[in-house]
């Protein structure tokens, strides 16, 4: 059985602590990193053995795939913060560029045909490997829909085929079944708002047969 890359997961709000949780449903190891180390420690504590806490810099360090689970202004910090050390890593960006309206609902702080995927990628060395993913439903369903069979589907987008099997395989250890839609250049579909996107025309959770229906055509 080969060696599964070591995964960090930095920021434990909703989405880090939905992520850290499923992987060790899959009995995968998962550092855990945020800044504030307390607050790592304790959901490490809450997971058990397989959930090791970690200062950021650290984290970032021994990881071979790094999942950013901040706000995408906070990403961009890290990026900017940690450039060298994140070259010839795996970055996951699971955010989505929104930010509270003035009518109780959310509005995107990027231009409305920009993508925050896009703009990450931009800012990253030739040797850094960016995927667009684990941000394509919400964390209810993110948490609540994982492990369910027929499989629910999370969608993916990255320029590196290099790295599809390592990230299917993690899709997989998070309980959901990957599928790619492209390029980066396909990130505004699985962003907040996309039509691939759980608060999107999708609406939904979607099995693997269902969002081979609605992708494929799109693609074509």
């Amino acid at each position: 059985m080969k060696t599964k890359l070591k995964v960090a997961v930095i920021g434990i709000g909703n989405i880090g602590t939905a992520v850290a949780t499923n992987l060790v449903k899959a009995n995968r190891s998962v550092i855990i990193a945020d800044r504030t180390i307390a607050k790592a420690k304790e959901l490490s504590q809450s997971l058990g053995n397989l959930a090791q806490p970690m200062e950021i810099a650290a984290a970032i360090k021994q990881a071979d795939i790094i999942v950013f689970a901040i706000w995408f202004n906070a990403i961009k910090e890290l990026l900017g913060t940690y450039s060298k050390e994140l070259e010839g890593k795996i970055i996951i960006d699971p955010s989505n560029p929104i930010a509270p309206d003035e009518k109780g609902g959310f509005k995107k702080i990027i231009g409305e045909k920009e993508s925050a995927g896009e703009i990450l990628s931009a800012l990253l060395s030739a040797d850094t490997k960016l995927v667009k993913a684990l941000g394509t439903l919400g964390v209810a369903s993110l948490a609540g829909a994982a492990f369910q069979k027929p499989a629910n589907v999370l969608f993916y987008a990255t320029d590196e085929t290099s790295v599809h099997e390592t990230v299917e395989e993690l899709i997989r250890d998070n309980g959901f079944e990957p599928l790619h839609v492209g390029g980066i250049n396909q990130s505004i579909r699985i962003e907040v708002f996309g039509d691939l996107h759980e608060f999107g025309a999708l609406g939904k959770t979607v099995t693997l047969d269902e969002a081979k229906q609605i992708v494929q055509p799109a693609l074509q």
